[in-house]
């Protein structure tokens, strides 16, 4: 689904912008009342879409949807709490994410099978039926004429799946499950889908594949647009995934100038930062790893995959860069530059929610909205980004930097620095991109199998221009960012910047 513009996509795009204009009216006076009143304008007595069985569920789950987007937790369904319980306290211009940061809403939950085998109507009862002879546990027989499978006897094995003639045999499963790679998804006693927050990584795979949308994020775009609105210095840091994201005519120059129509007083490219780690981390492969110091070395810009890192691989903390994010330390050369400002991650990932609001970055990073918060942002405030064009483009960062946002594009930064800088040096690169795969790799590495290797993890497949919090399909995205890679005026960073102290 990623990429396609469905009515999950609409919906929460209307619920954000509505949370957007609450956030730029800043009138604490009817806050409440705008709130109560959101449900009833998205989802309408009229509404010529129905997106679910009954106006009455889809308001529900929009309800939901609106506190999560407000910054708030998701209500309680055993005891009586109102929309607004706890608004208050959000109502503010600076509030950090609190986790659990992906959370199920109840009411939108389908409660899918979670894995099972079913013949479909395609089955033509065929005299071969190879399906039956390949069960190990016989769990499939012929009734009125047709392939039937026995779920109390069948095992899950799929060699029936494999070998239908007609493909009539399907594999039933839970898409946020599917999607998870670290088996956090489990089911509650209803059967509806359940997040496990001590093996969560926050990567938001599972909130864009539940087809039914019941899969959300907590926001800070209420917050962010009140700030903006009291006129306080607001400086944007911006992922290199920003490419093509906000439509295929919009040029650099567009973006920067919508942005400043929007209330923020600059703009960096985090890129920046991707060029400052690059070094850095090129200089402490060649001094830590290539001296056998180190047995390998993680990069460490992904914070699902270092999440992952250190739930499931604990013993290997210590082979992960210790050299800060790129988010981190671009918010830092900001803060050196601007230290009354407060800084603004604008990406594609959910997972930079909850590492901005680790406590030693709190003080660097005040929010992190996603690409698809932004474009709302701008619908609220009716921004349309073809009126707009700066001065000048960014030039901020290098090339390398700005490869940063596909897979493999931070192993291949860190390998160009090495082999201009650290001539002859040999460099083993490995990368993984999704969660499963970053598991495996883990497991070769604690085993010793990789060794001498710098190793790429990237906690969705494809990279950042995967993210959650992205608007356009993944293809384009990487079209889009290779272009401007191409186009940068610099390839690489200079040596020099691994002697900045940001620390």
């Amino acid at each position: 689904m990623r990429g396609l513009q469905t009515p999950v996509r609409a919906i929460r795009r209307q619920v954000f912008t509505e949370v957007a204009k609450l956030g730029f009216k800043a009138n604490a006076e009817t806050l409440v009342a705008d709130m109560e009143a959101i449900p009833y304008e998205i989802v309408g007595e009229d509404s010529e879409v129905k997106y679910r069985e009954s106006i009455y569920r889809a308001r529900a789950v929009v309800r939901e949807r609106l506190r999560l987007a407000m910054g708030l937790s998701l209500r309680p369904e055993n005891k009586p709490v109102h929309l607004t319980a706890g608004v208050e306290a959000s109502n503010i211009s600076e509030k950090y994410y609190e986790p659990p940061l992906m959370q199920v809403i109840p009411s939108g939950c389908e409660s899918c099978e979670e894995n099972k085998y079913e013949v479909s109507n395609v089955c033509k009862g065929c005299l071969a039926h190879p399906c039956q002879e390949v069960c190990p546990r016989g769990a499939i027989s012929m009734v009125n004429g047709k392939s039937f499978i026995d779920q109390d006897k069948c095992i899950k094995c799929g060699k029936c799946k494999s070998v239908c003639p007609y493909d009539a045999i399907a594999k039933k499963e839970r898409p946020c499950k599917k999607a998870c790679g670290v088996n956090a998804i489990t089911s509650d006693k209803l059967g509806r889908a359940y997040i496990d927050a001590d093996k969560c990584v926050s990567c938001g795979m599972c909130m864009v594949s539940c087809p039914f949308g019941a899969i959300s994020d907590k926001s800070q775009i209420f917050q962010l647009a009140r700030a903006l609105s009291e006129g306080e210095e607001i400086v944007a840091e911006v992922a290199p995934a920003f490419v093509g994201q906000f439509g295929s005519n919009i040029n650099v120059r567009n973006f920067k100038a919508a942005l400043e129509e929007l209330g923020f007083s600059e703009t960096y490219e985090v890129a920046l930062g991707a060029d400052i780690g690059a070094i850095a981390e090129a200089h402490h492969y060649v001094n830590k790893v290539t001296t056998g110091e180190l047995p390998f070395l993680l990069t460490s810009c992904c914070p699902s995959w270092a999440m992952l890192a250190k739930k499931f691989f604990p013993d290997l903390i210590d082979q992960i860069s210790q050299e800060l994010t790129p988010m981190v330390a671009t918010a830092r050369t900001i803060k050196q530059e601007h230290p009354n400002a407060k800084v603004v991650f604008i990406g594609p990932c959910a997972a930079k929610k909850l590492e901005a609001s680790r406590r030693t970055v709190r003080s660097d990073v005040d929010f992190v909205v996603t690409f698809e918060e932004l474009q709302a942002m701008f619908d609220a405030k009716g921004i349309d980004l073809t009126a707009y064009e700066a001065e000048s483009s960014f030039h901020d960062a290098t090339g390398a930097g700005r490869g940063y946002a596909c897979a493999g594009g931070v192993a291949k930064a860190i390998e160009e620095c090495i082999n201009e800088y650290y001539p002859g040096t040999q460099v083993n690169i490995e990368h993984a991109e999704g969660l499963a795969e970053c598991k495996k790799i883990l497991t070769l590495a604690k085993a010793g199998r990789m060794n001498g290797c710098l190793i790429e993890g990237m906690g969705c497949p494809g990279g950042c221009i995967a993210g959650a919090g992205t608007n356009i399909p993944i293809p384009t995205a990487k079209k889009d960012v290779a272009a401007y890679v191409k186009n940068s005026s610099r390839a690489l960073p200079p040596k020099e910047l691994e002697e900045i102290e940001l620390k």
